[in-house]
């Protein structure tokens, strides 16, 4: 749960009005990764490209109180939600996986304190960052496994730090887990979506190069470390077993594991017996095929569950035009986790849509 004066909890699939022509050039652009680029651009365009809070906004700039606030929704993962939404809400398959969307991010958007802009708006917000004196981060309420990434994603950024560093903040930042969320270990948390820097053992291939994210936080809190070569054993030794935020390209590759092993979760919650009219590849144990026009089973409600592992399931049900499936799980789901949950319930209204249609 992010709570902020930026933005509300539930703008990230409210209804999108958007403007520039955008509603016509997706008509021609549905499904393509220009259709994408083209939603982001205009809604980058939309929303405010600073935010202030604070006294002083008259006095001299040296006199000032005055602190940014991070804009939750130039955030990458709030826009890879937008994007989803925008593209569900019209039918439209979406063309990009979360890690390819957020590389894509980075190649076309300029990134300032975790948020992006397009390029004439970032100007304004440099200038802007200069003359306030700190930025103001979203308050996080850590109660689930979305809120506990989003809060490790925010203190490793700017400061990769051990198991031992991380840990003890973490337990004090534990909100009262959601009661139907399967609880999670901090460790599983770290190893499913960031790194850890280790140096090799004597004799392995590789200089054990410290990375740059580790690197330049050392470097600027360590005078003596300071224009050491990555491969400085002393440095190395510094580095050695902390996590850290991993770049881009090695984030896509880490987020499409991490949803292989999700989806795994996700076709366990179908309901016994049940055959899915479609499957992940990868998934070759699973049980045959059905007809799509097959009766939808119901079986028990769930207790507890892993909701990161239902919506990376409903995001591949809704691919593969599988809405049975769909519908099949959400069916076992708490009727009040369905309904609080934005996300899920998009999917599910959705499927109910397009097999009420079939019929």
């Amino acid at each position: 749960q992010v709570t902020s004066t930026a933005v509300k909890q539930d703008l990230v699939i409210s209804a999108y009005k958007p403007n520039g022509g955008l509603e016509q050039r997706f008509k021609l652009e549905a499904g393509t990764e220009e259709g994408v680029w083209d939603f982001v651009r205009t809604h980058l365009r939309q929303l405010p490209v600073v935010v202030v809070s604070g006294s002083g906004h008259n006095l001299k700039p040296e006199t000032r109180n005055l602190k940014l606030e991070v804009i939750a929704e130039r955030q990458n993962y709030l826009l890879f939600d937008r994007m989803v939404a925008f593209h569900v809400q019209r039918g439209v398959t979406v063309p990009l996986s979360a890690g390819e969307f957020y590389q894509g991010l980075t190649q076309r958007f300029s990134e300032r304190d975790g948020m992006y802009f397009l390029p004439e708006q970032v100007a304004e917000y440099d200038k802007r960052r200069l003359t306030t004196k700190e930025l103001q981060q979203l308050q996080l309420i850590v109660n689930d496994e979305a809120s506990a990434i989003q809060w490790l994603k925010q203190q490793l950024t700017d400061k990769p730090q051990t198991f031992q560093e991380i840990h003890p903040q973490f337990m004090r930042e534990l909100g009262g887990w959601v009661k139907h969320e399967k609880p999670l270990e901090l460790l599983d948390l770290l190893r499913d979506n960031f790194l850890c820097y280790d140096v090799p053992a004597a004799g392995r291939a590789g200089k054990g190069e410290v990375p740059s994210q580790i690197h330049s936080y050392l470097s600027s809190n360590n005078r003596e470390l300071r224009n050491l070569p990555k491969d400085d054993p002393t440095l190395q030794a510094k580095a050695k077993d902390r996590w850290y935020v991993p770049d881009p390209n090695k984030a896509a590759d880490l987020e499409k594991l991490r949803e292989r092993a999700l989806l795994k979760e996700f076709w366990e919650y179908l309901p016994p017996g049940y055959k899915p009219a479609k499957r992940d590849a990868t998934q070759s144990t699973l049980p045959g095929l059905a007809a799509d026009s097959a009766p939808v089973p119901k079986g028990k409600k769930m207790r507890v569950l892993r909701l990161e592992a239902v919506r990376a399931g409903f995001k591949h049900c809704w691919q593969e035009r599988d809405y049975r499936t769909l519908i099949a799980v959400a069916q076992r789901i708490p009727e009040n986790v369905l309904q609080e949950d934005p996300k899920l319930l998009m999917w599910y209204d959705q499927a109910v849509t397009r097999v009420g249609g079939e019929g």
